[in-house]
C-alpha cells in the first residue's frame, strides 16, 4: 500500500525521487513523548519497501514537553543515504525497514548539532532559551508595560 499523496514532501536523493511524511496526527504514545519523532519514506514512482526513520526526539505536538527538532530535507537525504547504505532496496516490494537514529548520529546525518527546540503555550523554544525567544510573548509582554529596552514615556 503507498503512502498516502497529501501531507507528503518529494527530494531527489541520487537520481531517485522520494516521498517522505510525518504522520498527520501523534499516536497516543508520541503525544505522551513515550515514541519518538520518525517519518516514513518511500520511492514517488513504482513504490516498493518503506523506509521508517525512528528520531532521539519527541514529536513538536507532544503534551509533555519534550524536546524535539524540525525536520529538515537535509535530514530525509541524510537518512536516505544511512538505509541504503545498511541494505534498503527502496524498489523491492517487502516489509518496513527500519532506521533508529541516535543522537550522535543525528549530528553526523544534519552536518552540525541539532537545534533542538522545547515545545511551550505559544510556540517553540530553543533549548537552553527562555520566554523572550517566543514572538508572542513579547507581543503579549509590551502591552500596556514598557519592555525592558524601552524607556518609559513622560506624561
Amino acid at each position: 500500500m503507498a503512502m498516502p499523496k497529501k501531507g507528503s514532501r518529494l527530494i531527489t536523493v541520487d537520481g531517485t525521487v522520494f516521498r517522505w511524511r510525518v504522520r498527520h496526527r501523534p499516536t497516543y504514545s508520541q503525544g505522551n513523548g513515550w515514541s519518538p519523532l520518525g517519518f516514513a519514506v518511500e520511492r514517488a514512482e513504482k513504490p516498493g519497501s518503506v523506509l521508517v526513520v525512528s528520531l532521539p526526539c519527541a514529536r513538536p505536538d507532544n503534551r509533555v514537553g519534550e524536546r524535539t527538532i524540525a525536520i529538515r530535507p537535509t535530514l530525509v537525504d541524510g537518512c536516505v543515504r544511512r538505509a541504503v547504505e545498511q541494505g534498503w532496496n527502496s524498489a523491492r516490494p517487502g516489509a518496513a525497514f527500519p532506521l533508529t537514529v541516535t543522537e550522535d548520529a543525528l549530528a553526523v546525518l544534519l552536518g552540525e548539532p541539532p537545534r533542538y527546540l522545547i515545545p511551550f503555550l505559544w510556540g517553540m523554544i530553543p533549548e537552553g532559551g527562555g520566554i523572550e525567544d517566543l514572538p508572542r510573548c513579547a507581543q503579549i509582554r509590551s502591552r500596556g508595560r514598557p519592555s525592558i529596552d524601552q524607556a518609559p514615556s513622560d506624561p
